[in-house]
């Protein structure tokens, strides 16, 4: 048997998308949002002179904007100065009201360990071997630690953190700190019959007791430096004309990016080729530059616009119902790829005269069926459930399978379990925990 090996050329056409660099570039500035795109549009007008960028006017929103403006000002005289950490602040305080004495280098000492959240991290016997301090002198410039602000800050634990707050508020209920310093294991499991009759007050006291400690902040640190996602520059603006809802694009929140054609001019008269060249790379980045924001604005509008137009309901209806849409849908409808409105839709705002909510809140898949034959979303049956749980005898609250069975009730049919897995992540406690004695 013979062997035979045979050779032939043959021509094959194919397509394929080469993933160049700006193409990765242009994929990227679609998934930023749009503080990260003001950054990105920041650096590249630092790296190329022929980029001029106009003014612009980025509105500063909290992420729950249904606020009056009293409220938001509120809100935002409570966020912290960026460039200033929690040590820092600390440090400052120290050397502005404690003298230089040995008792202020155990101060300076603890305030090293410190953690983010405010809460000192070492055992009192360390800093007296390290320091050569007595156990009096540690407690003592832990106390003054525990003076400065925020307040709360220098706690051991979470109950020293509540009472150290609570000490300081005037306003705190006579009974919140040796409640706090007593009872705080009773308070935290609820064994609130046990407080009540170890201080000789009615439920309704302690009622009022759990309630102002809720108010208070268990990281009291946590504030410093970490005021990112405190507010949202919203993409897109819904307006209503005649009970329509209308989608503007907000792009007074970006700067306009404008060729200096003067600059540009004047250097290309040079007549040196390597600057001729350096001209002319430039120049084209400046066009990509330019394309890849209209490009980016267009498919946002154009998503936002058929959210809108699918989810009407939610923008005209007080009840804010959503109807179950997914990512290819919108894909098909402007014909894009589905990751494309997946990276559209990611880390972008909408904003509307009752709040601001993100694009990828109005996507949901079908869960059930009502017996009218609608399709229900997991927002939407949330929704349901809040009602539910708003409206319940606080004194008597509805267990989980209640829940169920009055959900059942208006055709949405879920299991306990499910009921008990969307009361958790919208951070509602099981019926013990929300039962009240006022």
């Amino acid at each position: 048997m013979k062997f035979q090996q045979q050779f032939s050329q043959q021509q094959k056409q194919t397509q394929k998308l080469a993933m160049t660099q700006k193409l990765q570039q242009s994929i990227q500035v679609l998934q930023f949002s749009a503080d990260e795109l003001i950054a990105f549009i920041d650096d590249q007008a630092l790296e190329n002179p022929l980029i001029e960028l106009g003014e612009y006017d980025t509105p500063i929103i909290p992420t729950k904007s249904s606020q009056s403006s009293d409220q938001m000002m509120d809100y935002l005289s409570q966020i912290p100065d960026q460039q200033t950490s929690l040590f820092e602040y600390l440090i400052e305080q120290v050397h502005l009201n404690y003298r230089d004495t040995f008792l202020r280098t155990i101060v300076l000492y603890l305030v090293e360990s410190i953690d983010l959240n405010g809460f000192l991290t070492i055992d009192l016997n360390q800093a007296v071997q390290q320091m050569g301090a007595t156990p009096i002198q540690a407690l003592d410039a832990l106390t003054l630690i525990q003076q400065l602000d925020p307040a709360g800050v220098g706690a051991r634990d979470l109950r020293e953190c509540l009472m150290l707050q609570t000490e300081r508020d005037d306003f705190a209920p006579p009974l919140a700190y040796i409640v706090l310093e007593e009872y705080f294991d009773d308070l935290a499991a609820r064994k609130w019959d046990t407080i009540a009759k170890g201080l000789q007050i009615s439920l309704t006291d302690v009622q009022v007791v759990f309630d102002y400690i809720q108010t208070l902040t268990p990281t009291p640190g946590a504030a410093f430096g970490s005021s990112d996602g405190l507010y949202i520059v919203p993409d897109l603006t819904v307006k209503m004309d005649k009970g329509i809802p209308v989608v503007l694009s907000n792009k007074r929140a970006l700067p306009e990016v404008h060729f200096q054609q003067s600059y540009f001019d004047r250097l290309k008269q040079s007549g040196d080729q390597e600057v001729q060249r350096y001209l002319e790379n430039k120049a084209q980045e400046f066009e990509w530059l330019k394309k890849t924001l209209q490009q980016r604005g267009d498919t946002i509008y154009r998503v936002g616009e058929q959210i809108v137009t699918r989810q009407q309901a939610f923008f005209t209806d007080a009840a804010r119902p959503l109807k179950p849409m997914i990512l290819k849908e919108i894909a098909e409808a402007i014909g894009v790829h589905e990751s494309t409105v997946s990276r559209a839709v990611n880390g972008k705002y909408l904003e509307t005269s009752f709040g601001v909510f993100e694009l990828k809140m109005f996507f949901g898949q079908k869960v059930s069926t009502q017996e009218d034959g609608d399709d229900l979303t997991t927002q939407s049956i949330k929704q349901a459930l809040k009602i539910l749980i708003d409206e319940e005898n606080k004194q008597k609250p509805l267990s989980d399978q209640k829940l169920a069975g009055l959900l059942k009730e208006q055709g949405i049919d879920i299991s306990r379990r499910t009921v008990a897995k969307y009361r958790e992540a919208m951070g509602i406690q099981g019926s013990s925990k929300r039962k009240r004695f006022d």
